[in-house]
């Protein structure tokens, strides 16, 4: 018999909860299990509170968190991200070493954006529009890759495109699809890891994913103020630099890389952890907890 069953939340959104299982052993766990956010996916009912013992989701209070990266430390140890960064103070971090200030002053390009869902809840395509426009005054542009652009690099060439953000592009756009809680994907690990300044758009605190003075936040600053930003930066190598100070005392990595963050060795180990098998929890107001306040339900 079965310890766990885990149900796929973008699955069951249209399922009738009354043809859901309806009994269970003592022990049996039922897991929600998502990485979609709950804004593009909210489940809209009642009937799921009190069904769900655990959550395997994007969410940072769940009992296992299905995300992209982690991030750790100088020292290899994993520090984030959670509800509570303790993060160094930017003014305590060491300067960007000369070398590197050398590399990113051979940039040319002003904002690259790999993107193929061109019409999402979050209007982040309108955004970049009101973008586009404002920076035509200081003759930038922002390059567009995919299917809602003029330009290609394709995921076949993983490696090459990345190589480019790396050594032609200051900014690169990590505007998510949808506002929602913790929601924050692969597209800010991309910058982080190739060396450009992450311009970030979404529900999240950004605060418990990514070091101060590391990234631009389109909704905090707005459409002029980011532009203006941009520019700015741009034009101060030196400053630009200090953007990256994050680096000498913090890495990203995706979570698969390590049987030790991987999502499914976390569910294999709560497996096998007596004391949370034998424990009772329960989502009460699991709805509650999911759907977000702005949740549009048909």
């Amino acid at each position: 018999m079965f310890d766990v069953i885990a149900f796929h939340g973008p699955d069951i959104i249209d399922m009738d909860a009354n043809n859901l299982p309806q009994r269970r052993l003592y022990h049996q766990k039922y897991v929600f299990a998502s990485i979609e956010s709950s804004d593009n996916y909210p489940l809209c009912s009642a009937n799921y509170d009190g069904y769900f013992n655990w959550t395997w989701t994007y969410k940072l209070d769940s009992e296992v968190r299905w995300g992209y990266f982690v991030i750790r430390d100088s020292n290899k140890d994993i520090v984030g991200p959670r509800k509570n960064m303790n993060w160094l103070n930017w003014s305590d971090m060491a300067d960007v070493n000369n070398v590197t200030k050398k590399i990113l002053r051979r940039k040319t390009k002003a904002v690259a954006w790999f993107v193929s869902n061109c019409i999402t809840k979050s209007r982040r395509e309108g955004y970049v529009m009101g973008l586009q426009k404002y920076l035509n005054q200081y003759g930038l542009q922002i390059d567009i890759y995919g299917a809602c652009g003029g330009l290609e690099c394709g995921r076949d060439k993983e490696e090459e495109c990345n190589k480019m953000i790396e050594t032609d592009y200051y900014f690169y756009l990590a505007f998510e699809n949808a506002f929602s809680e913790d929601y924050v994907t692969e597209k800010v690990l991309i910058p982080l890891q190739h060396n450009a300044i992450p311009i970030v758009y979404g529900g999240a605190d950004y605060t418990r994913f990514l070091p101060p003075d590391s990234y631009l936040d389109a909704r905090e600053l707005g459409v002029y103020k980011l532009g203006d930003q941009i520019y700015k930066l741009m034009q101060d190598p030196e400053l630009y630099a200090h953007y990256f100070k994050w680096k000498n005392h913090y890495s990203y990595h995706r979570m698969s890389e390590n049987v030790e963050t991987d999502e499914y060795c976390q569910m294999c180990a709560l497996l096998n952890n007596e004391r949370k098998m034998t424990q009772i929890s329960v989502y009460k107001q699991f709805q509650k907890w999911w759907d977000p306040p702005s949740a549009t339900c048909y």
